[in-house]
């Protein structure tokens, strides 16, 4: 075998070994720029070149595309036309998987009809008997369904399940904070549970109790497509279910927060629960969370002001 195919079986087999390693951590979708889609047309040499002349294989283009700034958004359907295709990037998708995010734009008439009739078929769901049987509300979700920004918590609390929303008691109120911090209002993104029924508490007059694999695993499909509906351009997963929920089994919050994942082929920023910075309101804690939501702002092509910049910084 010539060096140079030597090369190239040696990469092919390092690129597999890495999507067998996402594949394992839950990641299902992996998005290509089209430059790389264009890099990766090109003849390689030693396999596609004809004999006796080298394929010439262009450098990889090191120029990052500008973000796109992000616009203000509200309850209205969007009307402005979808990004043009140069400006996308393309899914891979595992062997057997489609990808949602690819499919045609829906009309925004049939964009709410969609989300309408999959809030019904939710609020319906008896899927996990004993949730449905202790509930006092499906928590389906709240905010903008064309958000550019979309939050995940765990499951509903005691306020959440009496009130029918997401993030609704303490917590909820903190992360409107952290959400009117960046500029935006609560009902600019997207809010929703893994689990849209509050966990059952058998014998319990108050408190809560972590989703289990099995309950996240049945309730997913509906997140799912919401995401796939909304098609968020960023998603946040706020806590250690979440992300357990989302990723599968990895390694602790502390280590994962503020780190970008992918997840149905939408960046994805874990970072703390609101509730974790009720318990522990340690300015360098707070700052943890800020950064993370900085890094946010900064993908979806935000404004930054050094105010912000300096938020729960020591003075």
């Amino acid at each position: 075998m010539a060096p140079m195919a030597g090369a190239y079986e040696q990469l092919l087999d390092a690129t597999i070994r890495h999507l067998e390693d996402l594949q394992s951590r839950g990641v299902r979708h992996v998005a290509v720029s089209p430059e790389t889609l264009r890099a990766l047309s090109q003849p390689v040499a030693g396999r596609d070149a004809p004999p006796g002349r080298p394929a010439e294989v262009p450098p990889p283009n090191s120029d990052k595309p500008a973000a796109r700034p992000y616009q203000k958004i509200s309850a209205s359907p969007r009307s402005s036309p979808p990004a043009p295709v140069a400006e996308q990037e393309t899914l891979l998708a595992l062997p057997g998987e489609t990808i949602p995010s690819q499919s045609p734009p829906l009309d925004p008439q049939a964009k709410a009809a969609a989300f309408a009739a999959l809030r019904e078929r939710a609020l319906a769901c008896v899927k996990c008997a004993h949730l449905a049987s202790s509930r006092k509300n499906v928590v389906f979700g709240v905010g903008s369904i064309d958000a550019q920004l979309m939050f995940i918590g765990e499951a509903p609390g005691a306020d959440e399940d009496e009130q029918g929303e997401p993030f609704v008691g303490k917590a909820g109120q903190l992360l409107t904070k952290i959400i009117q911090a960046t500029g935006l209002q609560r009902a600019d993104v997207y809010i929703a549970n893994i689990l849209k029924c509050r966990p059952d508490t058998p014998g319990q007059s108050a408190g809560n109790r972590k989703p289990t694999t099995d309950e996240m695993a049945t309730c997913i499909p509906y997140l799912h497509e919401q995401i796939d509906l909304i098609r968020p351009r960023v998603i946040v997963a706020l806590g250690a279910t979440a992300v357990e929920g989302l990723l599968g089994k990895t390694i602790g919050i502390t280590k994962l927060r503020g780190t970008w994942k992918t997840y149905r082929g939408t960046p994805l920023m874990p970072t703390y629960h609101p509730a974790y910075l009720l318990r522990n309101q340690a300015m360098s804690e707070k700052r943890k969370v800020w950064e993370d939501m900085l890094a946010v702002m900064e993908k979806l092509g935000m404004p930054i002001s050094e105010k912000q910049q300096r938020f729960f910084l020591k003075a």
